[in-house]
């Protein structure tokens, strides 16, 4: 009843330790989206009105909605180039969840500058 020994002398079943991509892509995601809704914010609470020639006075919005597809973007990315499909659900969707919670802190933090 013991446990088979796998090539790489781990017990089958046993995890490998996360290295490269799996263990840094979410975290990379979170700073891809952290870097531009703080560059989104600053430019709004620095009094820009005009995102690639649109005056209106959601603008601002659309551009964390670019941040947001961008990150979200890079989440698939980074985590189909750590080449681990075992947990590949799990990891894109904590990086995905955690841009949303980015985002929407700094659509927050816009809402007295659209007011």
């Amino acid at each position: 009843m013991g446990r088979k020994m796998a090539a790489d002398g781990m017990q089958q079943g046993e995890a490998a330790p996360a290295r490269g991509l799996v263990r840094w892509g979410t975290p990379i995601t979170w700073a891809i989206a952290l870097a531009g809704t703080a560059t989104v914010v600053g430019l709004s609470w620095g009094g820009r009105h005009v995102w690639f020639k649109d005056a209106g006075p959601y603008a601002a919005l659309s551009m964390l909605g670019i941040v947001f597809a961008a990150s979200v973007i890079a989440a698939l990315l980074l985590q189909l180039a750590s080449r681990q499909p075992h947990g590949y659900l799990g990891r894109a969707s904590a990086s995905v969840a955690g841009v949303v919670v980015i985002i929407a802190l700094g659509v927050l933090a816009l809402l007295p500058v659209l007011g």
